[in-house]
């Protein structure tokens, strides 16, 4: 009977790795900056496509297929390095100080430009470059096969979580990026320049978001629309570890990816709306998030 769940156990898992990319980038960007970044899909997206573009140039040109996987890294630090500075100095350094409302709209507005400008500069066709997965293979385990792609994912993720802690808790960098987080005017009277804290907290948030589309292009076709689907489900994430919580994040992608498998194998029509009755049921236990706190509030 266990042996019947494996498959389900490594597919839930390689899921969780994917959100779990996006979902820690909206929760390190929020956690830093304060902002829910409505935009966050989009750069999920753009992540995917610049991946899949380059994936499919390389094969195209008669390259070396084995280059496909530093140009998924590439591709997502390429998006990062393009829109991290720039949306965070320009569009969301305006809207600090400001009513949540504003900040809402402002993002949101900025993912309608992103997505027509994936329109306009990718085209509505969709793209499918499976040749890192390809090139892995698969192995057989006990009798069932597994894609090693879907392992090198899980392995990804966990590498992840365990050098960002090592990062905020043994680097200047990631001290400073704790302190900020602690108390963002007591970090400024001590002279932190909170201004390239910011700059760089959100351009990693980009980042990951971009290295998760990027991960997953082998895996799924790349469509328009899928930036809001991937939104919405890092929203959900987010919201039932806590926001603000690196591991609450980790822990809500892992169940938030079992459910939707589970949905998937035992009752289909609940796959779209599976991760939201999870949500809904966290929250209304616990409003906070699983790994959130209570917290008082200035006004």
């Amino acid at each position: 009977m266990f042996q019947n769940f494996i498959p389900l156990i490594v597919d839930a898992l390689a899921n969780a790795a994917i959100i779990f990319f996006v979902a820690f980038g909206l929760t390190l960007v929020f956690s830093v900056l304060r902002i829910l970044n409505v935009a966050h899909g989009s750069f999920y997206s753009i992540g995917a496509y610049v991946a899949a573009s380059a994936g499919l140039w390389i094969v195209g040109a008669g390259g070396n297929p084995w280059l496909t996987f530093p140009s998924l890294l590439i591709s997502a630090a390429l998006v990062a390095a393009l829109f991290g500075p720039l949306v965070e100095k320009t569009l969301i350094r305006w809207t600090y100080g400001r009513g949540e409302a504003v900040q809402i709209l402002v993002t949101f507005a900025l993912f309608l430009i992103l997505e027509d400008l994936q329109r306009l500069v990718f085209g509505v066709s969709s793209l499918y470059a499976d040749t890192p997965m390809s090139l892995l293979g698969i192995s057989e385990i006990g009798g069932i096969i597994y894609l090693n792609y879907q392992l090198l994912l899980i392995a990804l993720a966990v590498v992840a979580l365990l050098g960002t802690r090592i990062f905020i808790r043994h680097t200047r960098t990631g001290r400073l990026l704790a302190v900020v987080v602690a108390d963002r005017e007591i970090s400024e009277a001590m002279g932190i320049n909170t201004s390239r804290i910011f700059t760089l907290a959100f351009s990693i948030g980009v980042f990951l978001a971009a290295l998760g589309g990027a991960m997953a292009t082998p895996t799924t076709g790349i469509a328009p629309g899928l930036g809001a689907e991937t939104m919405v489900l890092a929203f959900a994430v987010a919201a039932i570890g806590g926001l603000g919580q690196i591991e609450g994040a980790a822990l809500a992608a892992i169940i938030v990816a079992f459910v939707r498998v589970l949905a998937i194998y035992y009752f289909p029509a609940l796959d779209a709306v599976a991760p939201y009755i999870v949500m809904l049921l966290v929250l209304l236990v616990r409003p906070y998030g699983l790994f959130g706190k209570p917290a008082t509030r200035r006004i």
